[in-house]
């Protein structure tokens, strides 16, 4: 598990930083997707696939994530 930070990005896109790992990358995907439920497996844009905890779509926020193994 590590502590990841969410937020919208110049292009409205969310980024998902990993302080840890100095690693910046944009979501492309997400399981769930609405204001009332998002995250579940979100995809990478380097090809990562992560799972977040679903919950409401609220940006900035602090989570937790685990990396999936493919």
């Amino acid at each position: 598990m590590a502590k990841v930070m969410l937020r919208y990005d110049s292009k409205g896109a969310i980024s998902f930083y990993v302080a840890k790992k100095d690693m910046e990358e944009t979501i492309l995907s997400s399981e769930f997707d609405t204001d009332e439920k998002w995250g579940g497996e979100v995809k990478l844009s380097n090809g990562e696939v992560w799972f977040i905890e679903p919950g409401a779509k609220k940006f900035p926020a602090e989570v937790m994530a685990k990396r999936l193994d493919d």
